[in-house]
Parts: C-alpha cells; sequence; structure tokens
C-alpha cells in the first residue's frame, strides 16, 4: 500500500522510483498498479544464462563467426558461470584479440582472454609447486609478495588448486573424465596442465598435500603465531612440492 500511494500521488520534479521484485502472479496488486498506471513502466527481466542463439547473436554483432562445435561449447560454459555483463566484455576483448585474425576461433583464442580467478603470478607457483619444481618456488613467493599478496591469500589459493586436482584424481572414471566435470570448466593448455598435474598426482597424494595446507591455514590464522607467515607458507609449498616428486 506505501508503494501504491507513493506512486500515485508522484508528481513531475519528485524522485523517480523504482520497485524490484521477485516473481508476481498477475493478480498482485503491486503489479497491477504498475502496469495500469499511465506514467510507470512494468517488465520482466530474466537472469536465464544466454542461449546457444543468443550467443551467437553476440558473436556476430562481434564480428566472430568462424566458430567450431568445441569452441561454441566452451563459450556456452563460460557463458553460463559468468554474469552476462563479464560475457559480454569478455567477448569484447575476444574481438580485439581476433583482429586481423582469419583463422577459425580456438580453445587457446577463448583461454587467452577468458576471465581467470587467480592472478597470473598464483597460478605460476602454483603450478611450479604442483610440478615439482622445488628451485623455483623461492623467487616466485618473493614476486607475490612485493604485489602485495599475504600468506593466508596464498594458501587459499593453493587450497583451491590442490582441491581442484582431487576432483580430477578421485573421479571413478579416472583424470581424463574428472577434468571434465570441473565447473567452471578449463580449456586448452591450462586443461592439458591440470589434467598432466593430476595423472602425476593421484588421490591419496593430493588428499595429504590438502591436509598440509589445512595444518599450514590454521598455523597462520593462530593468535600465537610469531614466525613469518610467508616464511611458513614457503615451507609448506616446498613440502608439497616435494611430495609431488615422490614415487
Amino acid at each position: 500500500p506505501a508503494i501504491l500511494a507513493a506512486l500515485e500521488e508522484w508528481q513531475p520534479g519528485d524522485a523517480q522510483i523504482i520497485v524490484t521484485a521477485g516473481q508476481l502472479k498477475a493478480t498482485s496488486k503491486l503489479r497491477k498498479g504498475f502496469e495500469s498506471h499511465a506514467n510507470a513502466y512494468a517488465t520482466g527481466i530474466y537472469d536465464d544464462p544466454p542461449s546457444r542463439g543468443e550467443i551467437e547473436r553476440i558473436l556476430g554483432a562481434a564480428q566472430i563467426r568462424d566458430v567450431p562445435n568445441d569452441s561454441m561449447l566452451a563459450l556456452t560454459d563460460i557463458a553460463n558461470d559468468i554474469g552476462p555483463g563479464d560475457f559480454s566484455r569478455m567477448i569484447d576483448k575476444l574481438s580485439l584479440y581476433k583482429h586481423g585474425d582469419t583463422a577459425p576461433l580456438s580453445l587457446e583464442d577463448i583461454q587467452a582472454v577468458a576471465p581467470q580467478s587467480t592472478e597470473a603470478a598464483l597460478d605460476d607457483v602454483l603450478n611450479v609447486v604442483a610440478e615439482g619444481r622445488t628451485a623455483e618456488i623461492g623467487p616466485l613467493i618473493s614476486r607475490l609478495q612485493s604485489q602485495g599478496t599475504n600468506a593466508v591469500t596464498l594458501c587459499i589459493g593453493a587450497t583451491r588448486h590442490f582441491r581442484t586436482l582431487y576432483t580430477v584424481t578421485a573421479d571413478p572414471g579416472g583424470p581424463a573424465q574428472g577434468i571434465g566435470r570441473l565447473r567452471p570448466p578449463l580449456y586448452g593448455k591450462r586443461r592439458d596442465r591440470v589434467l598432466r598435474q593430476a595423472q602425476g598426482w593421484g588421490a591419496d597424494r593430493v588428499q595429504r598435500a590438502l591436509t598440509i595446507l589445512t595444518d599450514t591455514d590454521l598455523l597462520l590464522r593462530s593468535a600465537g603465531q610469531t614466525a613469518p607467515a610467508l616464511a611458513l607458507m614457503e615451507r609448506a609449498l616446498i613440502r608439497l612440492s616435494m611430495l609431488g616428486r615422490a614415487r
């Protein structure tokens, strides 16, 4: 009643009124009040992910036309996982990335512009750890430190990465099937890299790695902890790297 009263008493020069609601029946007084008002509008807004036809329209507007089926499937998965605004911005970037390139849209092209969940430097150190390249950990930690990354953020990122590896390794159909179940999905070189890591680790060792990361996280958050946090995290990552190399 308060909204309808304000609507009826509205005069030119008053503030504009914008009202949002969930799904309203056709008999809803609120909905009917807006639909029948001489100076108000009502519209339905749906947050369904874009259909294949809508994605094709967006690609056409960006002048991206040669899209193989595997690339279209990848774009559909991404559109289902990110908001429509982010997806449109990604297609704008893709259009610039492909400017002057007449080759069909590849998975590598999509991977080059797709939103990433972590910064590149964090991805670098986690890949180094998962691939057992122990000597490279120290310099990358210093790089992360110079960018302002703290130990807890690094621990959270490492835990997320190894949980991804566990999802892949623990799948009853094997890693090749497990990697297809990831959401958001991985594509191109990144997918191949994670699959290789998972195949090299196995589910048991990934579980041990997650235990080390959980213990480290608790230690970092402990009120009585006095050791440098990044040093503790670096030690944990070295342990993980050595664990990954064990056979």
